[in-house]
């Protein structure tokens, strides 16, 4: 059971800076990035080729700038097109595939047994002390503490109150002298950043990039999100970024259950769906069951 629960919390953690990015493009700008799946394979594809290059630390920070290039290109389609944000996600999404091959060199598969990254550098940094073979965890964890501090202090700058502006409303923000498309690219770019960091870390934990590594991200991340909305949506950026993680950790640890309990692989993408359906049809079950028991009520009266 402790083995399960650390390989939750490392994916958990891992994967809920995607959730951050969501958080950041979905709950806070108000649009609907679906190019989260391929944004998260293009930062794993740029970190795992610059880190296989002897360069550890910087494949992070060319992930991140891989992403923003990926925001950047997303929120320029939805603001100076005038393409819908969900179409713009997908084509964009489209796009990554094909830009992902040519990263990987032609190839859908890198390893990276024999590579040196933060993981294993960490590793040697923490021989003989209490953390010992938790590095990922360690790394993970460091990761997620200074996007959640960016998110707090970056939300209540002028800029950041600008972008939360922008997703209520828009309209509002324009007769404020405010330029909604400046807000959209900055918003859109920071939160691909966050998603790529997400891949790159991940890449480098299990040594290995599939081009399909970020397949179903997006949902994962979406019912994440909605987890950590229901258990922590209110209050300060602190609190709800804090609602994220422990959203993300939550819907891993159930599908580690799920694999332990050997569920088929192609069953998974199920389990998410499902997951989804409770997380958005949770609340308002919630809210309509006491008219829903008085229906029953009535109907056995009827009786």
């Amino acid at each position: 059971m402790l083995s399960l629960g650390e390989t939750a919390l490392k994916l958990g953690l891992i994967c809920s800076l995607t959730v951050l990015a969501l958080f950041l493009s979905y709950s806070m700008l108000n649009v609907c990035d679906l190019s989260t799946d391929g944004c998260f394979t293009f930062g794993a594809a740029v970190g795992a080729v610059v880190a296989v290059s002897g360069h550890p630390f910087l494949s992070i920070a060319v992930a991140m700038a891989a992403g923003i290039a990926s925001g950047f290109v997303t929120a320029i389609l939805q603001t100076k097109l005038g393409v819908d944000s969900l179409l713009a996600g997908i084509i964009v999404n489209t796009a990554l595939y094909s830009v992902n091959i040519a990263v990987m060199g032609g190839s859908s598969l890198i390893n990276m047994n024999r590579t040196t990254t933060v993981f294993t550098m960490m590793k040697d940094a923490l021989a003989g002390t209490p953390l010992k073979g938790r590095e990922d965890i360690f790394i993970a964890a460091i990761a997620v503490i200074l996007v959640i501090v960016f998110l707090v202090f970056f939300l209540k700058t002028r800029l950041g109150l600008a972008i939360r502006a922008t997703g209520n409303n828009s309209d509002m923000v324009k007769s404020s002298s405010i330029n909604p498309v400046f807000t959209t690219v900055i918003g859109l770019c920071v939160a691909n950043a966050f998603t790529a960091l997400s891949g790159c870390l991940l890449s480098q934990s299990q040594k290995s990039v599939d081009i399909n590594i970020g397949q179903g991200m997006v949902t994962i991340a979406l019912a994440s999100l909605l987890i950590g909305g229901t258990l922590l949506g209110r209050g300060g950026i602190f609190v709800r970024a804090v609602g994220m993680v422990l959203g993300s950790f939550i819907f891993r640890l159930v599908y580690t259950i799920a694999l332990r309990f050997n569920m088929p692989a192609f069953m998974l993408k199920l389990v998410s769906s499902v997951i989804v359906i409770l997380a958005i049809s949770g609340p308002y079950l919630k809210k309509q069951w006491p008219q829903i028991r008085r229906r029953m009520t009535h109907a056995k009266g009827g009786r």
